[in-house]
């Protein structure tokens, strides 16, 4: 398993009010819901990457108000459409 290092001045520890250990967690968590928003890691793997299981990775999510269903238009099209398919058939 690989390693990040990211120096931090000892003022944003200050500033932060957290243990260093909580601040270095709350990092991770912030880093694994970016990069599960810009779609570079999927809501299983982000969760993992900062200790967390799905479900309060999610709830986690929500508290930043980011989606954890990240549908994009045509992804949303062929959801209303197979809706309406399945719905007309007969």
């Amino acid at each position: 398993m690989g390693i990040i290092s990211i120096p931090y001045e000892d003022d944003l520890l200050a500033l932060s009010g957290k243990s260093p250990e909580a601040l270095e967690e709350e990092l991770r968590f912030l880093l694994a819901a970016k990069l599960f928003e810009l779609r570079r890691l999927s809501l299983g793997k982000a969760a993992t990457f900062c200790g967390m299981d799905k479900v309060h990775f999610m709830f986690e999510l929500g508290r930043l108000n980011i989606p954890v269903i990240n549908l994009d238009d045509d992804q949303i099209m062929d959801e209303l459409r197979d809706d309406e398919s399945s719905t007309y058939s007969g």
